[in-house]
């Protein structure tokens, strides 16, 4: 390409912004990447042909006319720094390692009530790893009765279960355990089903803990950990990925609203005439997304002013995640104010703009602590 164009810089139109292909073409210092979304490309084909017939050929061609005419409305891909890049794949990553497991526990939970309800009578949880390890070790009632008080003392204390209370009472549970059936055609075929799924499981809490080590270690030597850190409910989890929701290059955002209508967190308004619709926005990084939402969602338990914006939509007959979502809203301009400047959230600082600017949500602030005071 170089060759055949020896002049200049050179776009190119693709319908992704990660990957192999990425890395591969951003080595090359005179070549700009316009990611296009796929959508987009598929809105502007059916503008021209109706009949819906595609091909790789054509879609090429498109994507080269579209980036000709229309790059001014397009934004060139610019790479955030290595560390950041690094952090976004590990979050990911590590959400998909969790989605996984959960997927697993559920599979897990709908097998043991079939054959073995003991485990859940045993363990609130079969998320942990002591429950994957116990039935690794006792995979059906028979086993696990076989194995007598004090191989089930020794491996209890072994996974730091030392309340005497508890274990008295697990080991009273098992003693007085009856079998939901003995058909050995259903019994074996589930034993071997449990011990594969809490072997699976076994894997995927080592990784995952592993993963969330790294995720600290490279949280830890990012220039931005301590602000993103100071945000609302932003814990180990939630501010390693609202880092790399903003990323580090300031440009990137030029107002707030670019990140709420970027990450889908501001409605879409459809307006015609007399008709007016307003719903949530579909096309959007759903990971983005679910970042910010799962955020509002501990900081509605954690921040009094989130908590009484939750329960003002509420009361407006709004359901949850909307709810949520509003909540959501605020924060992103809170956090992107704090962003440009730099500078650390202050829960004090925004509530004092609350109460100068004359906000509802001030008064109900107000009342709620005169209440509570009497």
């Amino acid at each position: 390409m170089r060759a055949r164009f020896p002049q200049g810089r050179i776009a190119i139109a693709i319908e992704t912004s990660r990957g192999a292909v990425i890395s591969a073409l951003a080595a090359y210092d005179f070549i700009v990447l316009f990611p296009v979304n796929p959508a987009m490309l598929c809105s502007y084909r059916e503008a021209f042909c109706v009949s819906g017939a595609k091909d790789d050929r054509t879609e090429a061609m498109l994507l080269e006319e579209y980036l000709r005419l229309h790059w001014a409305k397009l934004r060139p891909l610019e790479p955030d720094t290595e560390l950041t890049r690094k952090l976004g794949g590990l979050v990911e990553n590590r959400r998909g390692l969790v989605d996984e497991r959960s997927r697993l526990v559920n599979q897990l939970h709908s097998l043991v009530k079939t054959y073995f309800p003991l485990v859940e009578a045993l363990f609130d949880e079969l998320t942990t790893p002591l429950a994957a390890h116990f039935l690794l070790q006792w995979p059906d009632l028979a086993s696990v009765q076989k194995a007598g008080p004090a191989s089930l003392r020794k491996f209890f204390y072994g996974h730091h279960c030392r309340s005497d209370k508890i274990m008295e009472e697990r080991l009273q549970t098992i003693a007085q355990a009856r079998p939901l059936t003995q058909d050995a055609a259903l019994i074996e075929p589930a034993v071997l089903k449990a011990q594969a799924l809490a072997g699976m499981l076994q894997v995927l809490h080592q990784s995952i803990e592993q993963m969330e080590t790294l995720i600290e270690q490279t949280t830890d030597a990012h220039p931005d950990a301590a602000l993103f850190r100071s945000f609302p409910a932003a814990g180990p989890a939630l501010a390693p990925r609202l880092l790399v929701a903003f990323g580090t290059k300031r440009d990137r955002f030029a107002s707030a609203q670019e990140v709420q209508q970027f990450y889908g967190i501001a409605p879409v308004k459809k307006q015609s005439g007399q008709s007016k619709v307003i719903s949530m926005r579909h096309r959007c990084p759903k990971f983005g997304r679910q970042t910010f939402h799962e955020n509002a969602g501990h900081a509605v338990r954690q921040e009094g002013w989130a908590k009484k914006c939750y329960e003002q939509q509420r009361e407006r007959k709004k359901g949850h995640h909307a709810s949520v979502r509003a909540v959501a809203f605020k924060l992103m301009r809170i956090y992107f104010r704090c962003w440009k400047d730099r500078k650390c959230y202050d829960a004090g600082l925004y509530e004092k703009a609350l109460e100068k600017h004359g906000s509802p949500l001030s008064d109900l602030m107000k009342k709620a602590a005169l209440a509570k005071g009497k």
